[in-house]
């Protein structure tokens, strides 16, 4: 009779508990090495959403590969991830539901059934309200713009308000976990109507506010996007800090460009020693790759001086007592001459000044990719793409340099390795085909288009989103072969992500499902 109780006590944890699947996508560049690439197979190089029938649905019956078509907010920049069954992806609160919010918009967590692409609970994160008028964050509509980070059952994310969240996969749909409680005071701004926690309502489990926490208080430029990482009982997040409205002033200088957080509390327990804040070019929106190298745990980070870091990720004390992140190395991907000409500083953003890094590093094979890059809107110009050997220590920028690649302009874009092949884009529009141990280019191609989409590498095939709508399928291969063009319903700024043999394409307004049918 016991053994009878056990075998069906058994049967009910495997039930309630949630199972992760190996082939999920469970964070930003799939692991911390954060390559963009997958080992999955039968991944579709054609589909075709059918006939739209309103702005927020399709026909999926004149549908092809395709398994569920999401709609989500009217900007999208975040990628999703994929894990346990469930899809979680960040958006801005435009939302079928709450129509025409116009310049008002703020953000909101999205979670969708794997299998159904039914929506299984919403957190609403309404704007920043800072009134001080040099203050240029979370007023683009951009939405929540970071990746989110899954362990177990457990979300973590930074905000449209650049707040780190730690929220419940499963929502209120088990009980409102604490210690944050409040939910309806945290999705509704002053004078607006509350909105009502429902068991379709997010879970916060705990928020940590990084422009008002002692110890950070940093000052982002445009938004906040770090994708998170985690390693034992520590979360690795980028402030995002950065200058004013000015485009000039640095008004947090002192502010730490990397913190350390306890993930099961919130609590602050170490920020980065590099002191890179002056030296802020105009902002950070790089994320941090995790790797082992050399027998050493390195935390590398892409920042917004122009310069790649790597931190020990074990906090120690500093000189003041103050628990820091000791800097390993650090690698400036911007040539002399784009920082200092004739004697003279060049002025940034010149064209031909230097650039902060946007992309994540990626480490493969104990090497780290990097490229760098600047904010869209100061318009096309030189980049570099940079192999650095990580085994060196100190300024590295001469010892630690494998290749450099200039053939690529500004880029957005993290690398993706496949097959022994390195993709990236460029914002000007161009795919580049690299060897990743010399850096010989084997091909290129020009879309037409502006690229903020990093590539994904999967099933011997690349595929890449264009700000016209497009996604671009190529061959994974030495010799240059386009396999497919397929036109989306709006803007691609995201990356195509693949977990469980679906493909994953997120434009400005839906996300969509794709399976071999």
């Amino acid at each position: 009779m016991l053994s009878r109780w056990f075998s069906f006590l058994f049967v009910l944890l495997c039930i309630a508990t949630p199972v992760a699947h190996p082939a999920d996508w469970p964070q930003w560049g799939r692991d911390n090495s954060r390559n963009m690439a997958s080992d999955e197979t039968n991944i579709p190089a054609s589909f075709d959403p059918g006939k739209k029938l309103n702005p927020n649905e399709f026909d999926l019956a004149t549908s092809k590969n395709i398994k569920w078509i999401a709609r989500l907010g009217t900007q999208t920049y975040g990628n999703p991830v994929v894990s346990n069954g469930r899809v979680f992806v960040g958006t801005n609160d435009d939302l079928p539901e709450r129509p025409a919010r116009g310049k008002k918009c703020g953000g909101a967590v999205l979670c969708f059934d794997e299998a159904t692409g039914k929506r299984l609970w919403t957190l609403h994160i309404p704007r920043n309200l800072t009134n001080n008028p040099l203050f240029n964050f979370d007023d683009l509509s951009l939405g929540v713009c970071s990746s989110p980070l899954v362990e177990n059952d457990r979300l973590y994310l930074v905000s449209n308000r650049c707040e780190v969240l730690c929220l419940d996969t499963n929502g209120q749909a088990n009980g409102n976990d604490g210690p944050f409680t409040d939910e309806a005071k945290f999705q509704t701004n002053p004078g607006d109507p509350s909105i009502p926690v429902t068991p379709v309502t997010g879970d916060v489990v705990w928020r940590f506010d990084m422009l008002t926490q002692p110890g950070v208080q940093c000052w982002p430029q445009d938004a906040a996007d770090c994708s998170i990482i985690v390693r034992g009982p520590y979360l690795y997040v980028c402030t995002s800090n950065g200058v004013d409205r000015s485009h000039k002033r640095i008004p947090r200088p002192n502010a730490p460009s990397i913190i350390v957080l306890d993930k099961k509390t919130g609590q602050l327990i170490a920020t980065d020693d590099a002191h890179i804040g002056p030296n802020i070019l105009h902002g950070e929106w790089s994320s941090p790759a995790l790797a082992t190298l050399n027998g050493q745990d390195q935390l590398i980070f892409g920042a917004g001086d122009g310069r790649c870091y790597a931190f020990d990720p074990n906090p120690s004390p500093g000189p003041d007592g103050k628990q820091i992140l000791k800097t390993l190395w650090k690698f400036d991907v911007n040539p002399p001459e784009r920082r200092i000409l004739n004697g003279q500083p060049v002025k940034y953003p010149t064209k031909f000044s230097a650039s902060e890094v946007i992309a994540t590093p990626v480490v493969y094979k104990n090497r780290v990719y990097i490229d760098v890059g600047q904010d869209p809107r100061h318009g096309k110009g030189p980049g570099m793409l940079a192999c650095i050997d990580p085994t060196k220590t100190g300024d590295i920028t001469t010892t630690g340099k494998i290749w450099l690649y200039d053939k690529i302009a500004r880029s957005l874009s993290t690398v993706s390795i496949h097959n022994n092949l390195l993709f990236v884009a460029d914002f000007h529009g161009i795919v580049h085909c690299l060897n990743p141990d010399t850096g010989q280019p084997y091909w290129t191609h020009d879309t037409g288009s502006p690229l903020w989409s990093s590539t994904l590498a999967a099933d011997n095939k690349v595929f890449l989103g264009t700000e016209t709508g497009e996604l671009w399928i190529f061959a994974a291969s030495k010799k240059k072969e386009l396999l497919n063009k397929i036109a989306l319903d709006n803007k691609i700024y995201t990356t195509p992500i693949t977990a469980n043999g679906v493909l994953y394409v997120t434009t400005q307004s839906h996300l969509y499902a794709i399976q071999s049918r």
